[in-house]
């Protein structure tokens, strides 16, 4: 259904209908804030990875399969009187 739904001329269209909207002035600034954005959450989800990564290597490495000692059960939230 969408096979070669994006030709060539239409993001020659779209660039023409970006560059009438937003005017040449703006679309640098508009293509710089978002490769910042990008950039941004590049780091963001590699910096996630990461750490979990390190964090499943370190929990996985110590403990045996029917104790947790290195780490702390879940809060308990409690509605209502006891």
């Amino acid at each position: 259904m969408f096979r070669n739904a994006v030709q060539p001329w239409h993001l020659l269209v779209l660039l023409v209908v970006c560059l009438l909207v937003f005017g040449s002035k703006e679309l640098p600034d508009t293509a710089r804030s978002l490769g910042r954005s990008v950039r941004i959450l590049k780091s963001e989800a590699r910096a996630l990875h990461s750490e979990d990564s390190r964090t499943d290597g370190g929990k996985d490495a110590g403990t045996d399969a029917g104790t947790d000692a290195g780490t702390e059960a879940p809060a308990v939230m409690r509605t209502g009187s006891p």
